[in-house]
Formats: C-alpha cells, sequence, structure tokens
C-alpha cells in the first residue's frame, strides 16, 4: 500500500500535468477509506513552493447533474477559505464538513449572511496550483459518465488541477452496457426491421439485437476515448485484507471478551472472507457488527457454550453475509430449511446419494467449511438476522437447546446419525452398532413415519453396496412393522414430497416403491384422524363458546372439508341449541364458504345430504316460531350448497339405495 500512496504522491508533485490518475477497486473494498486515511493526510502535510496543499472531496453518488457538480465545488472551496470554520474543524479534528452544515451555510450566503464579515481572497480563490480534487463513485452517478469525465476534463487540461478519480470499473462498465436497456432494445429492433436483418436466419434474433445494440450505442468505445485522453495512470487498489481487518477489529476494544475472541480467529474471518470470493469489506464490517450481538447474546443465556461452536458461528455469520448481500445467492436458497438437522440431511442426501438438486447447499457447504469439521453448521437464528434484521429470541433458544443437548454426536439416537452424518464419518466398529440400534427403533415404531422411510432409502443403498447383511426382502417387512406401529403414534405429515425430496429417491426406485404406497396409505389415515380430533375440538365450541368456534373456523376450516369427519347428529343437537342468531351466522358462512372454496370442500357434501335431511325431519309439522323459521332457512341454504355438486351425485336411483343405507345406520 505504501508503494501506492508514493506512486499518486509522486503524480500529485509533479510540475505540470495534464491528466487526471484513477484509483480502481471493488466496492465494499476500503477504497474512501484508503483516500481519507493515507492518501489525504499525506497530500495536505505536504508543502510545494512555499504552499501547502488542499483537498476538494467530492462523492458523485446520486449526482443528477453537472450543476450540482459546481455547487459542491463552489462550497468546499468558500467554506476552506473561512478563518473561523478551519480553525473549529481543526480544533475539533473534523476533516469534512457534515451535507447539512453545507446546506446551511449555502442557504446563509444565499440570502446574503456574509461569513465573519470576510471578504473574499480573490488571489486564493483563483489559484489552481495548491489543490487537489478527489471525485469518488463516479459509476454512482445519475448523470452520464461520458459527460462526468468531459466535465473533469476542463479542470485537468485547462486549469492542470491534479485530480484523482475513484471508482469501480467493473460496475461502470455494466452500467454503460445497461443504461436505458428497454430503449436500445426498441430502437435496435427498429432499424434491424428497417434494413430487412429482422425476419432473416442468418442468427439467432437476441445476437441480432445485442451487435446491432453495441453498434449504434457503442458508450463503452466512447468511454475508453475520453478515459485515454483524460486518464493518465490507472491505479488498482488490492488492499492487504490481514492489515485491514486488524483495523476493523480494534473497534470492538470496548469488549474484552469479544476482541479477544476475534483476534484469536483472525485467521478464520480472513480464510471466510476469502472464500466468499468478493472483496467487500462493508459486508464484512455488517457481519462482524451481526457477529458481536450474536455473542453476546450467547455469553448472557449460555456462557458454557464450546469455543469450536463459537467459531462455526462466526464462520456462518460471515458466510451467510456474504451470500445473501454481495446478491450471489436469493434469500429463499436459506428460508426453507429449518433447522441443523434439516442442513445435514440435505448434505447426507446430496453427498451420499449423489442428489444434484441440493447442488447450491453442498457448494456452500463444501467452500466455507472445507477443512473445518464441525457437527452443528447450520443456525436458523443467524440465517434469520441476517436475513430479515430481527433476532428472534424463539428461534435463539430452540437452536442453543439444541446444540446444549445433542452437540456430541455419540450422545445422539442412531437413527438421528444416520440421518445427518455422513456414513463414512461413523467408525468401523460403530457402524454395526449403529445399523442394529436404529433397525430396533424401526421394529418398535419408535421413530416417526416419514423418517422411517428415508431411512429405508438409506439402508437399501447401504443393502445394494454389501455394508449390511440384510436382505431387501427382510428389510422390508421389518420396515413395513415398522411403520404400522410408528403410524399408532406418528402426526400426519404435511408435505411428505417435500421431506422425501431431501432423499433420492430415483436411484432404489423399484426397491422403496411398495414402501412409499404404504407410507401414503397410512399417512392418509393419519390425516383422517387427525381431521377427526380437529373436528371434535372444533365442534364442541357450539353453542356454549361461539366466538372460539367462529375465530376456529375462519382461521383453519374455511378450506378444509372438516363436516366430514364430524357425526351429523351431534352436529344438529348442538347447532339447535345455538342462539337464532348464531344459526344465521352459521348458515352465512356455510354459504360463503361453498362460494369460495367449491372444490376444496366436496368430500363433505355427503355429510352435509343427511345434516339438512336431518335439519327437515326436525322442522317437519313443528309449530312456526323464529328458531323453527331460522333452521328453515338453514336448510335451504344447506339445499343452494347442494346443488352445485348435483352433476356430481350420484343418480336417483343410487341416491335412494344410499338413503335406505343411511336410514338402516
Amino acid at each position: 500500500m505504501e508503494d501506492l500512496v508514493e506512486s499518486i504522491l509522486d503524480y500529485v508533485r509533479s510540475d505540470y500535468t495534464d491528466y487526471a490518475v484513477m484509483l480502481n477497486g471493488e466496492w465494499g473494498s476500503g477504497k474512501t477509506h484508503f483516500w481519507n486515511n493515507k492518501i489525504r493526510k499525506k497530500i495536505e502535510s505536504m508543502q510545494l513552493n512555499g504552499k501547502r496543499y488542499t483537498t476538494i472531496y467530492m462523492s458523485l453518488y446520486g449526482i443528477s447533474n453537472l450543476e450540482d457538480i459546481s455547487k459542491k465545488i463552489f462550497i468546499e472551496t468558500t467554506q476552506l477559505m473561512d478563518k473561523n470554520l478551519r480553525k473549529y474543524m481543526s480544533a475539533n479534528e473534523q476533516t469534512t464538513i457534515p451535507e447539512y452544515a453545507k446546506t446551511g451555510i449555502d442557504m446563509a450566503n444565499f440570502f446574503g449572511v456574509t461569513q465573519n464579515g470576510d471578504r473574499v481572497d480573490y488571489g486564493e480563490f483563483f489559484s489552481t496550483d495548491d489543490k487537489v480534487l478527489c471525485f469518488d463513485d463516479l459509476e454512482r452517478a445519475n448523470v452520464d459518465v461520458i459527460d462526468i469525465l468531459g466535465y473533469i476534463n476542463n479542470f485537468v487540461e485547462h486549469d492542470h488541477i491534479k485530480t484523482i478519480i475513484i471508482c469501480n470499473e467493473k460496475e461502470l462498465s455494466t452500467k454503460l452496457k445497461s443504461s436505458n436497456l428497454e430503449m436500445k432494445t426498441f430502437i435496435a429492433t427498429y432499424l434491424l426491421d428497417k434494413q430487412g436483418e429482422l425476419n432473416t436466419n442468418n442468427k439467432p434474433m437476441v445476437e441480432k439485437i445485442q451487435n446491432k445494440i453495441e453498434h449504434v450505442f457503442d458508450k463503452a468505445n466512447d468511454y475508453e476515448r475520453i478515459k485515454e485522453k483524460l486518464i493518465g495512470e490507472t491505479f488498482e487498489y488490492a488492499p492487504k485484507f490481514d492489515y485491514i481487518i486488524n483495523g476493523i477489529l480494534m473497534r470492538y476494544e470496548d469488549n474484552p471478551d469479544l476482541i479477544r475472541f476475534l483476534r484469536e480467529n483472525t485467521g478464520l474471518i480472513i480464510t471466510t472472507f476469502n472464500k466468499s470470493g468478493t472483496r467487500n469489506l462493508r459486508i464484512l464490517k455488517h457481519a462482524l457488527n451481526d457477529f458481536k450481538k450474536i455473542y453476546e447474546m450467547v455469553n448472557k443465556s449460555y456462557p458454557n457454550t464450546s469455543n469450536r461452536v463459537m467459531q462455526t458461528m462466526l464462520i456462518f455469520t460471515i458466510a451467510v453475509s456474504f451470500e445473501i448481500k454481495a446478491g450471489k445467492v436469493t434469500k429463499e436458497k436459506f428460508i426453507n430449511i429449518q433447522d441443523n438437522e434439516e442442513y445435514k440431511s440435505i448434505l447426507v442426501s446430496s453427498r451420499i446419494l449423489i442428489d444434484n438438486r441440493q447442488f447450491y447447499i453442498k457448494e456452500f457447504d463444501n467452500n466455507y467449511y472445507y477443512n473445518f469439521k464441525a457437527d452443528y453448521r447450520f443456525f436458523k437464528f443467524i440465517e434469520y438476522y441476517v436475513r430479515t434484521r430481527i433476532f428472534d429470541m424463539r428461534i435463539f433458544k430452540n437452536n442453543m437447546d439444541v446444540i446444549q443437548n445433542t452437540i456430541d454426536t455419540e450422545n445422539l439416537p442412531s437413527f438421528k446419525r444416520l440421518l445427518t452424518e455422513e456414513y463414512w464419518k461413523i467408525s468401523d466398529d460403530q457402524f454395526d452398532k449403529v445399523i442394529d440400534e436404529t433397525l430396533d427403533d424401526v421394529k418398535e415404531g419408535k421413530i416417526s413415519l416419514i423418517d422411517i422411510v428415508k431411512l429405508f432409502a438409506y439402508f437399501s443403498y447401504f443393502s445394494k453396496k454389501g455394508l449390511i447383511k440384510y436382505d431387501l426382502k427382510s428389510l422390508k417387512n421389518t420396515f413395513f412393522t415398522g411403520m404400522n406401529l410408528a403410524s399408532l403414534t406418528s402426526k400426519y405429515c404435511e408435505n411428505p414430497d417435500e421431506e422425501l425430496g431431501k432423499v433420492v429417491i430415483e436411484e432404489i426406485e423399484d426397491d422403496i416403491d411398495d414402501v412409499l404406497k404404504h407410507f401414503y396409505t397410512l399417512n392418509e389415515q393419519l390425516l383422517e384422524k387427525m381431521y377427526k380430533e380437529q373436528a371434535e375440538d372444533l365442534f364442541k365450541s357450539i353453542p356454549m363458546r361461539m366466538e372460539e368456534f367462529y375465530e376456529k373456523f375462519d382461521r383453519n376450516f374455511m378450506d378444509v372439508p372438516i363436516f366430514k369427519y364430524y357425526d351429523v347428529y351431534q352436529l344438529f343437537q348442538r347447532i339447535s341449541c345455538a342462539s337464532n342468531e348464531d344459526i344465521v351466522l352459521i348458515k352465512e358462512k356455510l354459504v360463503n364458504r361453498a362460494d369460495r372454496y367449491k372444490d376444496e370442500i366436496e368430500p363433505e357434501m355427503k355429510k352435509m345430504k343427511q345434516f339438512k335431511r336431518i335439519v327437515d325431519d326436525y322442522v317437519k309439522e313443528k309449530e312456526t316460531t323464529i328458531k323453527i323459521v331460522m333452521l328453515k332457512d338453514l336448510s335451504k341454504e344447506l339445499g343452494y350448497i347442494l346443488d352445485k355438486y348435483k352433476t356430481g351425485f350420484l343418480s336417483r336411483k343410487e341416491e335412494k339405495v344410499e338413503e335406505k343405507e343411511e336410514e338402516g345406520e
């Protein structure tokens, strides 16, 4: 870096120059920090021909016209001539004037308020041989880059003012090519059509349009031409990041435990930073700031957390920050991964069974955890914090409790090790024990139904590889028995395809087909069981707790055929005991529901027919009361609902048979 500083200082020292110099580097790499802390200070400490140099710094970020640049230069130069202002800045170690202060001074000048009554020293004002201009963020201006460079050229070529331009040429090139792309595409298409080249088959359409755009709107060549005229030297800013990172860590000196941990793991920080494939120090600063909160929360609530886990958290925080904030991956890649167990299951599936559908997660793990062994490598609370900026205490506690209880894989149940750990990490003398214990748990139905199916995929794989002595037929018998027992205690799996998608089925499709069919049958039975329990819980709120019924019904069952799973006679008894107002509300909800979710609730229509018949039988020949009128209206609306499904019902003859069967019940 010192060589780079000296090269720029040599340019400033030169007696005569008619060119500017450019400092090129990636976004967030510390170019502006380098200017403020290295170059500017050295320039302002120089003295040539009896004069001390003055630097004038301007960020072009957001500048929308050339006049804004002129105003900035004017404000900077006039302010720097104000003696009181210079004295104040020197006393307070101020190197730049805040933008709001510039605005205030500018407005004061506009309304005729002088600065301490000083007159402008025109000799100093017109002097250019002691000033150095610095234009930063060239690629972020909202003015055509060619126009800005032409404007800057006036200072350089005619006034010979030393000028330094700081930018990211890679982003500048992208901006030149992508600006006004829709307009360029329209004009290029129009020209191709006029020239009779649009419908020719000599080249693909996209290529023809792209070539025409480059031919007509070749801003890149314009930029190169003016750059060749204006820029005498381009310096590449490629800092030594170990030195800079040590500087970044100094901001945490007020936290002795944290700074000690970070300094001890500087190598991990630099390695992870390098693996990100970017040079963006700004993201690294944000990541370390996030880790500060994570470190403090873990030390406060879980002070006995191992150093290895804290190191892994540090790597993960930096890695996820770069993956999300550098635009390398969409946030959705991590959203659906709920915990470390699921993360490791994806890795096991992708590595053992060569599942390329999870390619990104595998590459992420291979990149950032290469040569770093850790059992717990995915922290949902950190991913959620980086992605949303919300530190969710519930997720944090769940993650940390799991870490505290299961970080030692030797204490994990054997089947969990197979699902979350690459099998080759299990030692040979432990492998048979893990297999036998897992099979025992399968036989006794101690494992959830969906996990048994996943395990069968691995056992089938092990059998083909000759790693286990069980043949496929005996394995299937064992797993079928276990699935039947597990279905007695397992919960319905709402997303079986997604869950099974974590395990590659294609390679063992013939082996697992029977197991999958049996799983789906049992899972449907679990769905029936779940809905029956939910129906019982829902309808028991009628008639005494109607608000609770409405809240549950509206939230969970508008598009669920829940009436299919409840006894219609009990339903009628409950509704008939409800208030007249509630009967009206229930009727309106049922109609609204049928209008909105006709297909979803069709399975409950058989029960709705039975319910209507019970209502009709009850009100028949009853003395007219308000309640009887309300129940008749309910029956009428039930008829309206049932009419929606007439074409899907049985013939009238079949209906009569069905009615007799129902009456026999």
